[in-house]
């Protein structure tokens, strides 16, 4: 599912269900970070980094522990880049080399409506009023969730680039729909604060995928060099 929302050069990794999470190991770095987690959160720290160390695999680096930093951003092998996310009985992992991309956030999220209040603290006027129309248009798909989710993968993709906080008000996302297919599309996120500097130019927006199936909505965000 994340897969057919980036290039070919980014590996993805993705698992359905936890049930194997008790037989996957976790390195003494990470069994620290969860050792008085809740059964839930364990769950899915232990199976997304499976993912992400088979995604390492492919790429052809040493499976290694990943750690969190700053905000609990991901901390990845020298030379890679890359993001996770997991809901629901579903992890995904996705890793490419920094010669590739300069960043990438992923985010997948049930697809439901938003709990109630949520919408209201995430989305812009501007943003509103285009999920009105794209519900009038297309009542099948929970579009407040997706924007949710593309504001995750959004700041996801950011925060490596910046090391610093990006607000939801802080970026205008634009969802487009794929006319070959309603339930997939484009994204596209106008920063309204200054961007990172990226190939000596200053980026203005990020552009990105979404898809919502088999029960999930998926984003993705991804950043090149030019």
């Amino acid at each position: 599912m994340i897969e057919e929302l980036l290039p070919d050069t980014v590996v993805s990794v993705e698992a359905f269900g936890h049930d194997d999470a008790g037989h996957l190991p976790l390195y003494p770095e990470e069994e620290a970070i969860v050792a008085r987690a809740v059964a839930k959160r364990r769950r899915e720290f232990t199976v997304v980094r499976s993912c992400a160390r088979r995604a390492m695999e492919k790429l052809g680096v040493p499976p290694q522990a990943v750690l969190t930093g700053e905000r609990g951003a991901p901390r990845w092998p020298d030379g890679l880049t890359g993001s996770m996310t997991h809901c629901d009985a579903y992890c995904a992992a996705a890793l490419v080399r920094l010669t590739d991309l300069a960043s990438l956030g992923i985010d997948a999220e049930p697809d439901g409506p938003l709990p109630d209040g949520v919408l209201e603290s995430i989305a812009l006027p501007a943003e509103t009023a285009r999920l009105r129309g794209l519900g009038e248009a297309r009542p099948g798909l929970h579009w407040d969730r997706l924007l949710f989710s593309a504001k995750e993968s959004v700041y996801k993709a950011w925060f490596p680039l910046t090391g610093k906080w990006l607000d939801f008000s802080e970026a205008d996302i634009e969802i487009s729909v794929d006319p070959a297919d309603a339930r997939r599309g484009t994204l596209r996120a106008a920063l309204l604060v200054a961007g990172p500097t990226v190939g000596g130019r200053r980026l203005t927006h990020f552009a990105g995928q979404w898809s919502a199936r088999n029960g999930l909505v998926t984003t993705a965000i991804t950043v090149p060099h030019t």
